[in-house]
């Protein structure tokens, strides 16, 4: 697990932030309207208080609107296939049910992780995340196999926002410094979740659509009908829609 050190170095060594912009990305979702992803959800009260600090630390300089929950993302899904043949950034019941079976043979337990201070990507300022690394690449190596997305350096972590404008690096890293959290946070993870949100709205809120005890080794929806209609709820319009679109670049990444 990367060192806050060497994220700060990683970050100072980028000339400027990225701008990140508020918009519908057609280009990107091409008219499907969720994207899915495995993520731990920390929306605790906790968690919820050092992200606003975090945020009030950085008053000016993040995309306004931001709405996601508190959350560490573990692996991207993608789009639920609609077709017969899905897409390069899409996925389909027989690969998420394999996700499933990998869990279940996997038998991961319950852990602890701990929040601590403000880090950077060039894209996005997070809450570092530390522990657990055994369980992290456990859970990783069952929920990110037989994917079509890029397997890079995994850094867990709590996003705060978006930035707003291209910023130097050095400006904004001033910042994290007046950023001192009084204690680290520590989570303990009994589930794990796989959400979703709307493709068109940048920064938009999560829906937990089913969750993964690691207790139980079981999958709870929270719909039970949610599993079928995941990949049925538009197949008819798929089928007069042509060709599965090609992968676009992901308006959030990192």
């Amino acid at each position: 697990m990367t060192d806050p050190a060497t994220l700060r170095r990683r970050f100072l060594a980028e000339a400027q932030t990225l701008r990140n912009e508020r918009r519908d990305f057609h280009e990107w979702h091409r008219g499907r309207s969720h994207y899915l992803l495995w993520a731990i959800n920390v929306d605790l009260p906790a968690v919820r208080g050092r992200v606003a600090a975090a945020q009030r630390a950085l008053d000016g300089l993040l995309l306004d609107g931001y709405r996601r929950q508190p959350h560490i993302t573990l692996a991207l899904c993608g789009f639920p296939a609609r077709g017969a043949e899905p897409a390069a950034d899409e996925f389909d019941l027989a690969w998420l049910q394999a996700r499933v079976a990998a869990l279940e043979a996997a038998r991961i337990a319950p852990f602890t992780l701990a929040l601590g201070g403000l880090e950077s990507f060039s894209s996005a300022p997070f809450l570092h995340v530390d522990g657990a690394l055994g369980a992290l690449a456990a859970l990783r190596a069952c929920l990110h196999a037989d994917t079509p997305h890029p397997q890079g350096e995994y850094v867990p972590h709590v996003t705060v926002g978006l930035y707003a404008d291209a910023l130097p690096t050095a400006t904004v890293a001033a910042r994290f410094d007046g950023f001192a959290p009084a204690a680290t946070l520590r989570c303990t993870i009994e589930r794990i979740a796989l959400m979703s949100y709307a493709a068109a709205e940048i920064g938009g809120a999560l829906s937990t659509l089913a969750e993964w005890n690691l207790a139980t080794h079981r999958l709870h929806w929270r719909d039970a009908a949610s599993s079928t209609a995941l990949f049925a709820r538009r197949a008819q319009a798929c089928a007069s829609r042509g060709a599965a679109p090609a992968a676009g670049h992901h308006p959030e990444t990192p």
